[in-house]
């Protein structure tokens, strides 16, 4: 066949960003076309996600892309990658790589190629190809000799008579780098929205990422802010290991964050032994946002005291956690010097929350909810009782603050 068409196609996917969905399975299409015979596609790529590790799919030739799978770090060593075919050729530097089906060798102990022959497949041709960003492992320092390549892994499978022809394999070899840079090309915008989401959030992510990156760039909200502190954290730094303070600060602030993701918040940062979030008010959902907000604060809790339990048992050190929850205008956007910015709110809502927050251990409460937060949650009032008017630190009049109803005083 004539790869320049193809190659042609390849280019302006690759320009126009196509998702790689589509693009994969517009690829597999159009070699199909030309005569290839191929019926099934493998591709799969490493990332620099702080949590996944590569992502892959397959292509069918009567399904399209029916199948797609995630490697976290900590499965990189798992039996399902390491009987991969690739792991080999990642390992030693091949290239490429052929299998055929339909003779009288033994396969190769690989666990895919018997379920490629049983389905009736007769060659099997896989490469590798180097992208040349450096990808720092997560865990390690980022200098080059701790870092590994970027790169894609490519396979493609026939049930020809006979396997691939040379003219198939040719055209394939042509043809694969620039499909390599179509994937790369509409592969990194969502290698660095998801870079980005793990540092700023999901919404700060696609907001920098559409160009809201101007100094000074910000938006005023509504929002429910809820903060987040470990108790006596500051002693439990100054006795423990600084591994063993990481494992327990990843602890913690595991328990705090899919609460809040899994109900529409933005983690937009953690301060320390704290984290600071936030509920966007859409319109008039004040109360259901401030039902999400208060229902996440809840679950948090309910994992703080899980894990409280378990590092117990296991002789580990263990802490309470303070919550404040408040509703108020923020700005929203870009804050900092010209060389380096972080995508927060600020705003006196967000002062008075960690303002409130402060209280929670001398009013022996593990959550402390606002005046304005009890007016805006309607839907969850009937779950609040008032704890008298207090002064915070730095607001000239006194607010009442309210904690959940039923919820026994915190021992200090």
């Amino acid at each position: 066949m004539k790869s320049a068409p193809l190659a042609g196609w390849l280019a302006q996917a690759g320009l126009r960003n196509m998702p790689l969905e589509e693009l994969v399975d517009g690829f597999g299409r159009r070699l199909n076309e030309a005569g290839l015979e191929v019926q099934r596609m493998f591709v799969g790529m490493n990332t620099l996600h702080p949590l996944i590790r590569a992502r892959s799919l397959i292509w069918d030739a009567a399904e399209g892309v029916n199948q797609h799978f995630e490697i976290a770090h900590s499965e990189i060593d798992s039996m399902q990658v390491r009987n991969s075919p690739f792991a080999v050729m990642l390992r030693d530097g091949i290239a490429e790589r052929r299998c055929r089906f339909d003779t009288n060798q033994a396969l190769p102990d690989v666990p895919v190629f018997e379920e490629l022959r049983t389905t009736g497949m007769t060659e099997w041709i896989g490469w590798v190809q180097p992208f040349g960003e450096l990808s720092p492992q997560v865990g390690s320092p980022t200098e080059v000799e701790h870092a590994e390549r970027l790169w894609l892994v490519f396979s493609a499978s026939t049930n020809r008579s006979g396997g691939f022809r040379d003219e198939d394999v040719a055209c394939l070899r042509e043809v694969l780098p620039v499909f390599a840079v179509a994937v790369k090309a509409t592969s990194l915008r969502g290698i660095g929205h998801g870079l980005l989401a793990a540092y700023l959030g999901n919404d700060p992510a696609s907001r920098v990422l559409s160009g809201t990156v101007l100094r000074g760039e910000a938006q005023s909200v509504e929002a429910v802010v809820l903060l987040t502190d470990l108790r006596g954290f500051t002693a439990l730094a100054d006795t423990m290991p600084g591994r063993e303070l990481i494992a327990l600060l990843d602890d913690y602030f595991s328990c705090m964050v899919r609460p809040v993701v899994t109900r529409d918040g933005e983690v937009l940062k953690f301060m320390g032994d704290g984290m600071l979030a936030a509920f966007g008010v859409i319109l008039h959902d004040r109360a259901e946002v401030c039902a999400a907000a208060l229902a996440a604060a809840e679950e948090v809790l309910a994992r703080v005291d899980a894990l409280n339990v378990e590092r117990r048992a296991a002789g580990q050190p263990a802490t309470a956690l303070d919550i404040s929850l408040h509703i108020g205008r923020v700005l929203y956007g870009n804050v900092g010097s010209d060389t380096r910015l972080d995508f927060t709110v600020i705003g006196p809502a967000v002062n008075e929350a960690s303002r409130i927050e402060a209280l929670c251990e001398p009013l022996g409460q593990a959550l402390l909810m606002s005046q304005a937060f009890a007016e805006a949650a309607a839907a969850s009032r009937d779950r609040l009782v008032s704890l008298g008017r207090h002064r915070l630190r730095g607001v000239r009049e006194d607010t009442e603050l309210f904690g959940l109803a039923g919820t026994p005083p915190m021992s200090s």
